[in-house]
């Protein structure tokens, strides 16, 4: 890009200034779907008009794959394709998924490719496949087949790797989304290693410093990233399906199977129990066995935990003797009937970067118990759409529960939540990742590097060579110091 094209990109990029998502709530404009105004105590920002910016051509590279598996995270990608394709954007994606068959494995998305490279089962947390891209290299190809504006790849991962390769030797404006909190999934999976929590970080610095942009999931993870020296970081806003997940899929037979009654014999009575329930992945950064101390002192309450995961066996033999139901993974119009048939929500878990599950219960209208820690404190405005506890507070957990016991509490308290719920929609959510945060990514990398002014284009294999050999001749290879000597010669333009 040439700088007078650069300059004349400048006044515009202006009119979208970046976003600071308030921790109080979304109040949406009535006056049309595509705008809303987010007020805070220190910011009201308007969202522009889905179609603001020109089509854009995105290579998104994701890993774990959003299209074979069920959770907040494969929501937010699928909605995000959604509204991009609404939008005219051209997406070009590469994901990685070992455990479905060659045959099974989903081609299309909302209308654009998905190509598959090969990957691994992640060893511990074998519901996942990563991969580096290698040695297919499809990211490389499918980048010189239709050179991207900007390469948009998730975090943390192996992928994010090749990522950030790519963006490098190809200089492509480079956008990190944040996932998964590393350093606490480090502590619960790996804390027999000395020091996991702060190398953890220095991983995470060391790649999110070379982004033009790092979007997290909620403010109090954008705090925490500036904290620990992050740079550029930015929230990608929330959103939720409210059709899907809302008070009218309450069911009494989905309820009676989550008590654990059998739906045929009319001698089981539900007696008025209070039904806990939790809905997401069943791992150990969950800390679901917080909630067993919870449940042996409420003696009219039960527990129905949904999903499945790595610690599935563990938990039940963990909680057998206790009032509790597994039901496994569950989908469509029966994940929506579990959401809405339940007395309350319980999210013990402090790792969770937004916590998907928990506006899902609120739009349900279905008060949530959640844990004071990662994106949850985002959700939930305490004692008002819901209650927020210190991680592992037991006697905490068991005040805000009792008090929800109460039928007339509990049930102003849901439609609070399912209130506050209805205020966040993913197409405004997409607006603004396209026409604000894309927008200041490539922004960032003109005013990052002088080698994104260039207009030289030159091949992937070429800029590999070279980069090899340079890094050869550094070291002083024999017949490889001059690639390194010679960088206004062989080395120009790159």
């Amino acid at each position: 890009m040439k700088l007078g094209t650069l300059l004349t990109m400048l006044p515009l990029s202006a009119a979208f200034s970046p976003i600071t998502t308030p921790v109080s709530s979304l109040h949406t404009s009535t006056s049309s779907p595509l705008f809303a105004a987010a007020e805070s105590t220190e910011a009201v920002v308007t969202v522009p008009p889905l179609k603001s910016r020109p089509p854009r051509k995105i290579a998104l590279l994701v890993e774990p794959t959003p299209f074979t598996h069920i959770s907040g995270y494969a929501n937010r990608f699928n909605e995000m394709l959604r509204f991009l394709s609404k939008a005219g954007d051209t997406v070009d994606i590469l994901t990685v998924d070992s455990k479905t068959p060659q045959d099974q494995l989903p081609s299309k998305a909302f209308g654009y490719d998905i190509e598959h490279t090969q990957g691994f089962v992640f060893p511990l947390y074998n519901h996942i496949s990563l991969t580096v891209d290698l040695p297919e290299m499809k990211g490389a190809k499918m980048m010189e087949r239709r050179r991207p504006d900007l390469i948009h790849v998730t975090s943390p991962g192996f992928m994010l790797f090749a990522g950030l390769f790519y963006a490098r030797v190809m200089r492509i404006p480079l956008l990190l989304s944040y996932h998964t909190h590393l350093p606490l999934y480090g502590r619960n999976y790996l804390g027999f290693i000395p020091y996991i929590e702060e190398m953890a970080w220095a991983a995470l610095r060391y790649c999110h410093s070379r982004a033009d942009l790092t979007l997290v999931t909620s403010p109090q993870m954008k705090e925490e990233m500036e904290a620990n020296g992050i740079p550029r970081v930015e929230v990608w806003r929330k959103g939720i399906d409210t059709i899907k997940f809302q008070p009218k899929f309450k069911s009494e037979s989905m309820r009676r199977r989550m008590l654990g009654l059998n739906t045929s014999e009319e001698e089981q009575k539900d007696n008025g129990e209070l039904l806990m329930v939790y809905v997401g992945r069943l791992g150990a950064e969950k800390r679901l066995k917080d909630i067993k101390p919870m449940l042996e002192q409420l003696p009219n309450a039960r527990l129905c935990i949904v999903g499945t995961g790595p610690q599935e066996e563990e938990l039940k033999e963990y909680f057998e003797g206790t009032n509790t139901v597994f039901t496994g993974q569950l989908t469509g119009d029966d994940l929506s009937a579990a959401f809405a048939s339940a007395d309350v929500f319980l999210m013990p878990s402090d790792s969770e970067t937004l916590g998907f599950v928990v506006l899902e219960s609120m739009a349900s209208g279905v008060p949530v118990v959640g844990c004071k820690a990662g994106g949850i404190p985002d959700l939930i405005r305490h004692e008002d759409t819901g209650f927020l506890v210190e991680a592992g507070d037991i006697d905490g957990y068991l005040s805000c529960i009792q008090k929800l016991s109460d039928d007339k509490y509990r049930a102003e308290m849901g439609k609070r939540a399912r209130a506050e719920a209805e205020l966040w929609g993913w197409e405004a959510a997409t607006s603004v990742l396209r026409n604000v945060q894309y927008e200041k990514a490539m922004i960032n990398f003109h005013s990052r590097a002088f080698g994104g002014f260039s207009e030289n284009k030159v091949s992937l294999w070429r800029r590999m060579r070279t980069k090899f050999a340079r890094a050869l001749g550094r070291i002083g290879i024999p017949g490889f110091r001059r690639y390194y000597r010679n960088r206004s010669g062989e080395l120009a333009g790159y």
